[in-house]
């Protein structure tokens, strides 16, 4: 006897669904699980992790970057013009100084033995050129009356051969005579010629002698005005108003010629020196504007001075400023300069970061839609601050600028 029964169709129904549900599930389980590991192994990076910036559209000035230090524009560096010692110090660093008010006393005494033996040397030297020239008048004049009485003595025997000569040649004088005649006169001739060739040379030396002597009496004079400045300078005074920013503080110290004693500065006006890399040295220009960055303050300048010489890769060049008594500025403060080499208007710019710092090709991470897509860009001039982006970005994009070596391999990033 069969006892089998067929199913419930409702049984069957209730165990098909069960069966789906579970097969539904399972589905739902593996599909999530795949959406979980792909978005587990998806890179993505916080926008607390990183800076960005928006590409803006304005006016963009293209900078070379250099250092700079604040100085007085003007500083009077006096020196010791002799070999001498200090006697007394008489201001100390931080004194205000006027005109002429003196810093140092030094021990001139060698100094004025010098001078004074050379004024009695050129005083001597002039005394010898006036004793030329009258030595040379006073045989100008003995030569001059021998001259003048030889010409009369030739004078005197031409007139007798002249008048002797028809009576010799009518035998009234005889032959030894006339010639005794002739004798005298060409003997006066000669004596005279003789006469006329010792004032000559005595002319002529005498003006070498005297050439000498003016030479010597210019080289003394020079010597003296040199002395006489030399004692002038170690006066050591101030030449205009100023403070007094350095001096020897050694009394009685020996100091030799050419050695710095004492340094004042105009502390109301300033410059700056800077130094640049000799890279950019041939886009360097007398007049050239710059701007000097003083913390958060910027000064406008120009470059007025370029220093010919290179020195361990660096140009040094001197910056005067508009605002050069502006109270922020102090000696020896640092600060960052910026040559104006070009300007544009009206450009696409973005501000400097870590990835964008460089002219040409460049990479950055634009931000869209909670990704950051690798875009390739063309960078133009650059200033201190901002870029120029020539192609490959839209005014409002953002950028990120912050170091992104980490994802350079990668062409999209998960913003979270």
């Amino acid at each position: 006897m069969n006892t089998d029964r067929p199913l419930q169709q409702e049984y069957i129904r209730n165990t098909r669904h069960k069966s789906l549900l579970k097969i539904s599930l399972a589905g739902l389980f593996i599909f999530g699980s795949i959406f979980w590991f792909i978005s587990w192994i998806s890179p993505s990076i916080s926008r607390t992790q990183i800076r960005t910036a928006k590409v803006e559209r304005g006016n963009l000035e293209a900078t070379i970057t250099a250092s700079g230090t604040v100085v007085p524009e003007y500083e009077q560096v006096i020196s010791s013009p002799i070999d001498t010692r200090i006697l007394r110090i008489l201001k100390k660093a931080g004194d205000t100084l006027h005109p002429n008010d003196p810093i140092l006393v030094l021990d001139l005494e060698t100094a004025k033995l010098a001078y004074e033996k050379m004024k009695d040397q050129l005083a001597l030297k002039i005394n010898a050129q006036y004793q030329a020239k009258a030595s040379l008048e006073n045989q100008l004049i003995k030569l001059n009356s021998q001259i003048k009485i030889k010409q009369l003595e030739m004078n005197a025997k031409k007139e007798e051969v002249v008048t002797n000569k028809p009576f010799y040649e009518q035998r009234y004088v005889t032959k030894d005579e006339y010639d005794k005649m002739v004798l005298d006169y060409e003997t006066a001739q000669t004596q005279l010629q003789e006469l006329i060739e010792t004032k000559k040379n005595v002319i002529e030396s005498t003006r070498l002698q005297q050439e000498g002597i003016d030479l010597e009496i210019k080289t003394y004079k020079t010597e003296e005005a040199l002395l006489k400045q030399e004692l002038e300078m170690a006066t050591t005074k101030a030449i205009r108003e100023g403070v007094l920013t350095w001096v020897t503080l050694s009394e009685g110290a020996t100091i030799r010629k050419g050695d710095v004693i004492a340094k004042v500065a105009d502390l109301n006006s300033y410059r700056v020196d800077a130094t640049i890399s000799d890279v950019h040295a041939s886009r360097l220009t007398i007049g050239m504007p710059v701007q000097v960055k003083l913390d958060e303050t910027l000064f406008k300048g120009i470059i007025s001075n370029i220093l010919p010489t290179v020195e361990n890769g660096v140009v040094r060049a001197q910056i005067t400023l508009e605002d050069k008594s502006n109270r922020l500025l102090r000696p020896s403060m640092r600060v960052d300069v910026y040559a104006i080499t070009d300007s544009k208007s009206n450009v696409l710019k973005v501000k400097k970061g870590l990835v964008i710092n460089t002219d040409g090709k460049s990479e950055v991470f634009v931000i869209r839609d909670g990704q950051a897509i690798r875009t390739p860009v063309t960078i133009g001039i650059s200033s201190f601050d901002y870029q120029e982006i020539v192609n490959g970005l839209a005014e409002g994009d953002e950028i990120i600028i912050s170091d992104m070596d980490n994802y350079a391999h990668l062409k999209e990033i998960n913003i979270k």
